[in-house]
């Protein structure tokens, strides 16, 4: 199962170069089928497969198409048995639990997929019931609004420290920051308080070697997420010592602090002092699997939901993406290519830079 969204070109094109066009399956998914990332990926991909195919009549075979606009589907060529309709109102950062995951169900089978979804029930039942003292998202959430609201803190740093979640850190970028990265309420008047923090992270074995310098001894506020599974079983009963003790270790370090310092130099003393008192909350899941998976996700969209509502923001828009898009769109319209002509004039900076990429693109193509 691959996975192709990068508008650029250079990730379809090294993903097609390892791939047999008569057996490759292509699940295109868009709730407008009008976005351009997309569709610019199954144009290249459509081409594809037409030159390497030769016969247009098999090119409906190689299509799945997940979208709200069947129309749409069938005018890209999607056969109708091959269309999944999807609701129009699922925004994209939360459409994992719907059509959109039919390449989880394919790549993983369907009971796994039953399984993803019921864990995410299960934190969906838990959300609704339980009283907001024990409740996980909740008090996920009014830790983050303590430190993001009454201690200044711009950001917060997401660390897995299971290889199978190396990615969950860009994940919650774009759930907390495209949902929550808001500067107008519901009442349509600007807020006054900060909302949505910066996210980041890396894999924590990693993410040790590159940026705990700067949240154990740095001047930085970083609240940290640490996120940790206790068995294991897939792996030797080595690395899974390694990667809990290590997790473990760097959230007391965080917390108490100390000295590695030996002697009695004070310059030693000062350059090897950990302050501590760096505030993290750790996570730890019994297991990792689709039913974990599941709920482990879910309540962080109903994290994300709880501080929307503190904050009186809509966490369901995403207006901030469109300018750039719209943006885009004229300047391609340009002549239908992103260079000068005589009869478009832009402010001085994009000139520039469009004078310099249209002229190493003429020089390419002497």
């Amino acid at each position: 199962l691959l996975f192709v969204s990068s508008i650029d070109g250079n990730e379809v094109v090294a993903t097609l170069r390892n791939l047999n066009p008569e057996t490759t399956l292509f699940i295109i998914s868009s709730k407008s089928f009008t976005t351009t990332d997309t569709m610019a990926n199954a144009d290249t991909v459509k081409s594809w497969l037409r030159e390497n195919l030769g016969d247009t009549r098999s090119l409906a075979n190689h299509f799945i198409g997940v979208s709200a606009d069947a129309p749409k589907m069938s005018d890209f060529g999607i056969d109708a048995a091959n269309q999944i309709p999807l609701w129009d109102w699922v925004g994209g950062r939360y459409s994992v639990w719907s059509a959109v995951g039919i390449s989880i169900a394919i790549s993983l089978g369907m009971n796994d997929f039953e399984q993803f979804l019921a864990g995410a029930n299960t934190a969906d039942q838990h959300f609704r019931n339980t009283e907001w003292r024990r409740n996980i998202p909740v008090v996920q959430a009014l830790i983050g609004i303590w430190y993001n609201n009454f201690w200044q803190a711009d950001t917060q740093a997401v660390l897995p420290y299971d290889h199978r979640l190396h990615v969950l850190p860009a994940f919650l970028q774009q759930l907390e920051m495209e949902s929550n990265g808001k500067s107008v309420t519901l009442d349509h008047k600007f807020v006054d308080y900060a909302t949505a923090p910066i996210i980041w992270g890396e894999f924590g074995p990693n993410a040790q070697h590159a940026f705990y310098q700067l949240l154990h001894q740095s001047t930085r506020f970083v609240p940290i997420e640490f996120i940790a599974v206790a068995d294991n079983a897939s792996v030797p009963e080595k690395h899974r010592e390694l990667a809990l003790v290590n997790c473990l270790a760097q959230s007391r370090a965080l917390m108490f602090g100390g000295s590695i310092a030996e002697g009695r130099d004070k310059e030693d003393a000062l350059i090897k002092n950990y302050p501590g008192n760096k505030p993290s909350t750790t996570i730890l899941m019994k297991e990792l699997t689709p039913r974990t998976l599941g709920s482990l996700i879910a309540c962080y969209e109903h994290k994300v939901f709880v501080q929307s509502v503190i904050w009186n923001i809509n966490p369901f828009d995403q207006w901030g993406v469109e300018l750039g898009k719209k943006l885009a769109g004229q300047l391609r319209n340009n002549g239908n290519k992103c260079f000068l002509t005589d009869e478009v004039r832009f402010d001085s900076s994009t000139h520039g830079l469009l004078e310099f990429a249209g002229y190493h693109h003429k020089q390419q193509n002497k």
